[in-house]
């Protein structure tokens, strides 16, 4: 599932494309036939993301909500357009540009309400600059759930995925299974930090790389990282394989019906 940082560059681009323009939208699967009827035609005025929630905000005070859960994608272009190919739940289409959503997991038309009622349900998200870092503190150090399982709950941190929750904790050295509480208002407001900027440059680079400029492939002199998530990172998806700081092999058990990696000497 893609992380916020995707979002957010997903947001930015289909500003790029369509803001200020009045796009046919359709839906050559069928799914969304009514909802993309409400607003095709009228003016887009921006794009939002949220955490891993994507907005499009259009003239008459409509929304389309997109998330795109484990299969959801979007691709994009210049005419021609092509025929559709495969489930396309929404197209997009204006004299410069077509854009296609194949298989997110809600595709759908909000008003005002609806859509603040889904941020409300939200955590702060850390691209965001109204976000409010203290009130997620405030539930993570009331919590005794261990502190991986906190960063993964959208209703405390939003966009925070598997890659970031793993790294940024090996990056402040805690162990995933710190109960929430156990953390001081210092500690959280360095790990939200941190998560902040990790996040950032994700945006500006389209991938996640979490390993400070020591332990680059360069610095070690070692092979870059070969993964389909790209980036060069400390221990996700690496158990097993040496610790980058101290050598010890990377550790991986389950939590919170996820993937945990951790190093047993770093995050003690």
């Amino acid at each position: 599932m893609p992380e916020g940082h995707t979002i957010h560059r997903l947001a930015a681009r289909h500003r790029e494309l369509f803001a200020g323009q009045a796009p046919a939208v359709t839906s050559p699967q069928g799914r969304f036939a009514a909802g993309s009827a409400l607003v095709s035609g009228r003016r887009l005025r921006d794009t939002e993301a949220y955490g891993k929630h994507l907005f499009h905000h259009y003239d008459g005070d409509l929304s389309v909500h997109v998330h795109l859960g484990l299969y959801g994608k979007f691709a994009d272009g210049e005419p021609p357009v092509p025929a559709p190919v495969g489930q396309v739940r929404m197209r997009m289409v204006t004299d410069a540009y077509w854009l296609d959503l194949r298989g997110p997991t809600a595709c759908e038309v909000l008003d005002p309400a609806q859509a603040q009622l889904l941020r409300d349900r939200l955590g702060a998200d850390p691209l965001r600059d109204d976000a409010q870092p203290a009130a997620s503190g405030e539930r993570v150090r009331a919590s005794t759930k261990p502190i991986f399982a906190l960063l993964l709950d959208q209703s405390i941190v939003a966009g925070c995925g598997l890659i970031y929750a793993n790294e940024v904790l090996f990056r402040a050295g805690l162990a995933p299974t710190t109960p929430g509480r156990s953390l001081g208002a210092d500690q959280w407001d360095e790990l939200w930090c941190d998560l902040r900027a990790l996040m950032k440059e994700g945006v500006a680079r389209g991938r996640i790389d979490t390993v400070h400029t020591a332990h680059t492939p360069e610095a070690m002199q070692r092979a870059p990282r070969v993964d389909r998530h790209g980036g060069e990172v400390y221990v996700y998806r690496r158990p097993g394989q040496p610790c980058l700081v101290c050598g010890t092999p990377v550790a991986r058990g389950p939590m919170a019906g996820r993937n945990l990696y951790w190093c047993p000497v770093c995050q003690k």
